[in-house]
C-alpha cells in the first residue's frame, strides 16, 4: 500500500464510500449464493420450477445489485484517481518550473519526460485499481468468514487457516517482483532518454551520415527493455498461476470436506451447497488484488518518484513577495558577498561576488568553463538562491530573486532555447499569446525568420518541436529572439546563447540581438569575447570569484585576468576569425 495514500485530498472519503459499498456488496454475494443454493435444492428435490422462481428472482436481483455496486465503486475510484493525478500533474509541472533548467538537467530530461507523459497515467491507473481491490480484499473475506463460522465452524476454520498461507505466498512473490519491477523501470527510463536524445539528434546524425548506424544502439536499448519486461511478466504469470492454484486447491479441500460430512449426514445439502458457492468468492478479492498488483506496479513506482521529486529541497523559498517597482533607468541592483555551494561537489562554486548596476546597462559575464558564469545567471534569474550574501533592489534587501515581482520582469534565453510542440506562430507568441498577427510577422522579419517561414509549407502554422519539423541551432535561436521581440520585459538574462553556433551564424544572430538590448538591463554570460566590446560593464569570473569588473578598455589596460583571456583566445587557432574584432 502506498504510504501517501491516506494523505491525498479526498482519499479517506473515497475509501469510506468504497468501503460502505463493499460491505453491502458482501451481503449481496451471500444473498446471491444462499438463494441460488435454495433454488437448486428445490429443483433437485423435484419441486416445480414455479416454486423455485422466487429464489431465482432474488438471486438475479442480488446479482444485479452486486455488479451495480462494483460499477459504483469503480466510478468513485476513477474520479478520485483522475482528480488526484491531475493535481499531482499540476504540482509536478509547477515544481519543474520552480527548480529551473539546471536542476532539470541534473535529473535528466528523458527521466522527467517519462515521468510526466507516462508516469502520471500509470499513477492514475494504480489509484483507480488499487483502492477498490484493496478494500474488497479487506472486507469481503472478513464478512464471508463470519458467515462461514455462523453457518459451519469446521469450514470457517479451514478457510481461516488457508488464507494466511495464500497471502504469505503472495507477499513472497511481491518481493521477488519488486526487484524485477525496479530493473524494468530503469530500462524503461533508459529507453525513454535514448529515444528523446535520438529524436533531438536525428538531424545531426543524418548530417554526419550516422543515422543508419545508430539503429544498432536503438536495438540494444530496446532489447534490454524487452528482457526486463519478460522477466517481470514471468514473475507476474507465476504469481497468477500460484494464486489460482492455491485458491483452487483450497476450494477442492473445502468441497471434499463438505462432501464427506454431507454423506455422513453431519450437514444439510442446502447449506453445504451455499458454502461451496461462497468459497471461491472468499478467495477472489485476494486473487484480483494480486493480479492488479503486477498491473499497477509501474504506477506505484511512478507515484513514489513523483513524491520524491516534489519533496526535493528547493533552492529557494516560495510564497515571498516584495513590493518592487518595474525596472527603469533609475533602478539599482547590488550584490554583496554572494556565495553558492554545490552539495554534490561539496565546494563553493561562487563566493565573495560584489557588483552594482544602475538603469539600462549591458553587463557581460565572462570566464573559462566552470568559473561560475552560469551559476551567477541562475542566481539573477531566480532559479537558485545564494547561501550567503546580500541582494538589494532600489535599496530594499531581498534574500533572493526567486519572487514573482522580479521574475515577471525577466526574459531568460538559455544556450538551447526550448522549442515547444506547436506551430511557429505559437512558439513565437509563447509569452504573448494575444499578440496580433502584424506584430508576430514583424518579429519574424526582425529575427531573420522570413525566409524560413516562406519556405515552410504551412508558413506560421507549420508544426515544429517534438513530432514536428526539426530546426537547426541557428533557427532555434531566431525563434527565441522573435519571442523576446514580443516580450517587453525590461530585464534580459542570456546564458551563452550562441555557444553551439558556428561563427557565421553567431555573427548574424549578434546583429539581430544587439537592437534588443536597448533600454533594457542585460546580463550576458559568454566565453566568446567578441561580444564584450558591446557591453557597458564586464564581470570577469575566475574560480567562482569576481576577478575583475569594468569596461573593455579599463580591463584591457590593467593586463589582468581579462587581458589574459583575450590574449589566450587570440592565440587559439580555432578562434582566428575573432582576431579582426580585437
Amino acid at each position: 500500500m502506498d504510504k501517501h495514500l491516506l494523505h491525498y485530498k479526498g482519499s479517506i472519503q473515497a475509501m469510506f464510500l468504497v468501503g460502505c459499498l463493499t460491505l453491502v456488496q458482501s451481503f449481496a454475494v451471500i444473498v446471491q449464493a444462499v438463494y441460488l443454493a435454495k433454488a437448486i435444492v428445490h429443483l433437485y428435490k423435484g419441486a416445480p420450477w414455479q416454486e423455485a422462481l422466487a429464489e431465482f428472482g432474488i438471486f438475479f436481483a442480488a446479482h444485479i445489485v452486486r455488479h451495480f455496486l462494483q460499477w459504483a465503486k469503480s466510478r468513485i475510484a476513477f474520479r478520485f484517481a483522475n482528480r488526484t493525478s491531475l493535481h499531482f500533474q499540476n504540482l509536478l509541472v509547477q515544481k519543474l518550473f520552480r527548480i529551473g533548467p539546471r536542476a532539470i538537467s541534473r535529473h535528466g530530461t528523458g527521466n522527467l519526460v517519462t515521468l510526466c507523459l507516462e508516469g502520471i497515467p500509470q499513477f492514475r491507473t494504480y489509484l483507480e485499481l488499487f483502492i477498490p481491490r484493496f478494500i474488497s480484499c479487506m472486507c469481503i473475506p472478513a464478512v464471508l468468514l463470519a458467515y462461514f463460522f455462523l453457518t459451519d465452524i469446521e469450514t470457517g476454520i479451514i478457510l481461516l487457516l488457508v488464507m494466511p498461507i495464500l497471502i504469505g505466498f503472495l507477499i513472497l512473490l511481491g518481493l521477488a517482483a519488486q526487484k524485477q519491477k525496479d530493473a524494468r523501470w530503469e530500462t524503461y527510463q533508459l529507453l525513454s532518454r535514448h529515444f528523446v536524445d535520438s529524436l533531438r539528434g536525428l538531424v545531426t546524425l543524418k548530417f554526419l551520415g550516422r543515422s543508419k548506424g545508430h539503429k544498432k544502439a536503438i536495438w540494444e536499448v530496446s532489447n534490454k527493455y524487452r528482457i526486463a519486461t519478460n522477466r517481470t511478466l514471468r514473475i507476474a504469470f507465476l504469481s497468477s498461476f500460484s494464486l489460482d492454484f492455491f485458491s483452487t486447491l483450497s476450494v477442492a479441500v473445502v468441497a471434499v470436506e463438505l462432501g464427506l460430512r454431507l454423506i455422513n449426514g453431519h450437514i444439510g445439502f442446502e447449506p453445504a451447497l451455499a458454502l461451496l458457492i461462497l468459497t471461491p468468492e472468499y478467495f477472489m478479492p485476494v486473487r484480483d488484488l494480486g493480479s492488479d498488483y503486477h498491473a499497477t506496479m509501474d504506477g506505484k513506482e511512478a507515484g513514489e518518484k513523483i513524491h520524491r521529486l516534489l519533496a526535493e529541497k528547493e533552492d529557494f523559498g516560495t510564497g515571498l513577495s516584495f513590493p518592487i517597482k518595474a525596472w527603469n533607468e533609475n533602478s539599482i541592483l547590488s550584490a554583496e558577498g554572494l556565495e553558492k555551494r554545490s552539495e554534490e561537489e561539496n565546494r563553493a562554486i561562487l563566493h565573495d561576488v560584489d557588483f552594482s548596476v544602475r538603469g539600462f546597462k549591458k553587463i557581460g559575464i565572462i570566464g573559462v568553463s566552470g568559473s561560475g558564469k552560469s551559476t551567477l545567471i541562475d542566481l539573477l534569474s531566480g532559479f537558485s538562491t545564494p547561501e550567503r550574501g546580500r541582494i538589494k533592489l532600489d535599496g530594499m534587501e531581498v534574500p533572493h530573486l526567486s519572487f514573482p515581482e522580479w521574475q515577471r520582469q525577466v526574459n531568460y534565453i538559455p544556450q538551447h532555447p526550448y522549442i515547444f510542440s506547436g506551430s511557429v506562430r505559437e512558439n513565437i507568441a509563447w509569452y504573448a499569446p494575444d499578440a496580433p498577427l502584424e506584430k508576430i510577422e514583424e518579429a519574424v522579419r526582425t529575427a531573420g525568420l522570413s525566409e524560413l517561414v516562406a519556405n515552410l509549407p504551412n508558413g506560421l502554422d507549420e508544426m515544429i518541436g517534438q513530432g514536428g519539423r526539426a530546426l537547426s541551432g541557428g533557427e532555434e535561436q531566431r525563434i527565441a529572439l522573435a519571442r523576446a521581440l514580443l516580450d517587453e520585459r525590461p530585464v534580459m538574462l542570456l546564458d551563452e546563447p550562441t555557444a553551439h553556433l558556428d561563427i557565421e551564424t553567431e555573427q548574424e544572430i549578434k546583429r539581430l540581438m544587439l537592437p534588443l538590448f536597448e533600454n533594457k538591463l542585460v546580463f550576458f554570460a559568454t566565453h566568446r569575447l567578441h561580444w564584450v566590446k558591446e557591453m557597458d560593464l564586464i564581470l570577469v569570473m575566475d574560480g567562482g570569484k569576481l576577478a575583475e569588473c569594468g569596461t573593455y578598455e579599463e580591463l584591457y589596460r590593467k593586463k589582468g585576468a581579462f587581458y589574459q583571456l583575450v590574449e589566450a583566445q587570440r592565440g587559439g587557432a580555432e578562434n582566428e576569425v575573432l582576431q579582426s574584432v580585437y
